[in-house]
């Protein structure tokens, strides 16, 4: 079953809720989210139909995989991140960058090339930024989620050696990151 890799278009809010809602269902998402399963469903549609229309938006890209039969298998979003703003962290951005969230593929796709090919839509637009020009994109993964350190690895990702402490479990996350080539 081929898949079509392609950005949310912003009346698909009901089909970005209930792929979100999947990904914090599973069995890594507290090593893997910031959300949790019970936070998220409590949203109102408001919050989904926002979501879903700040998902094209110049700076921000979701792109999901989608099935012949309509059904989404994973998604990945990426943010552009300006010179001399703040992070997510309360950090000053150095040099403009993208931010890989939200990276979702359902079990039963996992090791089928979605994952890669999800990345690739995300990387190609965040290079093809002209406004801001990124100079690298990055991403944060929990120390105790290997399989993602492993795929992130495999993808070009290398540690930066920035951590944070992001959840209340003890754990750190690791940024990683893809210089411009």
């Amino acid at each position: 079953m081929e898949h079509v890799i392609r950005p949310v278009r912003a009346d698909e809010w009901r089909k970005v809720k209930e792929l979100r809602l999947a990904s914090l269902a599973d069995p890594v998402a507290s090593v893997a989210f910031l959300d949790t399963l019970e936070t998220a469903s409590a949203q109102p549609d408001e919050f989904w139909q926002e979501r879903a229309r700040n998902a094209q938006g110049p700076s921000v890209r979701q792109f999901v995989a989608e099935g012949p039969d309509g059904t989404w298998a994973g998604n990945v979003v990426v943010i552009a991140e300006t010179e001399g703003a703040d992070d997510v962290f309360g950090n000053r951005i150095d040099s403009s960058q993208a931010h890989i969230v939200g990276v979702f593929v359902r079990p039963e796709h996992r090791g089928t090339g979605l994952t890669e090919r999800l990345f690739a839509a995300a990387l190609a637009w965040a290079w093809a930024l002209e406004e801001p020009r990124v100079n690298r994109v990055r991403l944060l993964v929990h120390e105790d989620n290997p399989r993602a350190r492993g795929f992130y690895r495999k993808a070009g990702f290398v540690l930066t050696g920035f951590t944070a402490l992001l959840t209340d479990d003890g754990g750190r996350d690791l940024e990683m990151e893809i210089p411009r080539p």
